[in-house]
């Protein structure tokens, strides 16, 4: 699981951003990408950057990256490395006063925690409350996970005393989730706290075609990891590749689905490069928000 190598990735020391792009991101003076949240808005839209994308930082530096590309949202991962001078891993178990103080930069920031994940769920009621304790904690709205099928039950129980959302996230095939009919097999019979969390780049990696994998889940998708992807399977910015980007956010707003649009790079881009590969994300993203806003 993605989790276990997040945590060998921050431990390991991988390189920072370069120094050029190290400076855009954490200067307090430069201005904010501009982007049209009130497109957005009427949308029912979050645009938010899984931090995993950002893997080759620390937690505090992506935070720092976000408020310069203009983006409010984040989903956070087990185990990046906290800060330039802590490296510990940041996840369900750490301290109550490390969790206070990420709490802290992200509102010195003005970035919302919405997601948390992919994080492990299984049958230890212990071991999953202590995933749903942090994601309270932090005020997220989903947890994003793989479950166990066999603990579904007890995540149904949880969710709905919570009130925090599960989404099922697919990672490529042979991935048990591979396939969203595996996904709506699974939560058959969950409340609607339970759904998918729709990575479409790893539907199109797996031979699916991603705006048909989003009307099979209708009615159950509650976060998406928005990607495009070129024929040799690699991310490219959104709208650019083999997806059809703009054909699932017309799906979508049809469908009126209100919720996250996480972006995600699988890529081995660093630095400048991909700071510009995500900000053509974000500008492409808000150009189509407006135009699909003013639609009757």
């Amino acid at each position: 699981m993605r989790s276990v190598v997040c945590l060998t990735l921050a431990l390991c020391g991988l390189a920072f951003f370069a120094p050029v792009k190290q400076v855009r991101a954490q200067d307090n003076s430069a201005a904010p990408v501009k982007l049209d949240y009130a497109a957005m808005n009427k949308l029912g839209w979050k645009l938010c950057c899984q931090a995993w994308t950002f893997r080759s930082t620390s937690l505090f530096q992506t935070i720092d990256i976000l408020k310069q590309l203009g983006i409010k949202y984040i989903e956070m991962y087990p185990g990046q490395r906290l800060s330039p001078d802590n490296p510990m891993g940041f996840d369900q178990n750490a301290p109550e006063n490390i969790v206070d103080e990420v709490i802290a930069k992200l509102k010195a920031d003005g970035i919302t925690p919405v997601n948390y994940g992919v994080v492990g769920l299984g049958a230890n009621e212990a071991d999953d409350r202590k995933v749903f304790d942090f994601a309270k904690k932090l005020g997220l709205q989903t947890i994003v996970s793989e479950p166990d099928p066999k603990a579904m039950p007890l995540i149904n129980k949880l969710c709905n005393e919570y009130k925090i959302n599960v989404a099922i996230h697919d990672h490529p095939k042979p991935d048990y989730y591979w396939n969203p009919e595996t996904v709506l097999q699974t939560i058959k019979g969950c409340s609607s706290r339970i759904g998918a969390c729709a990575d479409v780049g790893h539907w199109y990696r797996s031979g699916l075609v991603p705006l048909d994998c989003l009307k099979e889940l209708k009615g159950h998708i509650i976060s998406l990891h928005f990607k495009d992807v070129n024929q040799q399977m690699q991310d490219v910015p959104w709208g650019t590749g083999e997806c059809d980007d703009a054909g699932m956010l017309q799906w979508l707003k049809n469908q009126h689905f209100h919720g996250v649009f996480s972006i995600e790079y699988e890529t081995s881009a660093t630095g400048s490069q991909l700071y510009d590969l995500v900000q053509q994300c974000c500008e492409w993203f808000s150009k189509e928000c407006k135009k699909l806003s003013k639609e009757k």
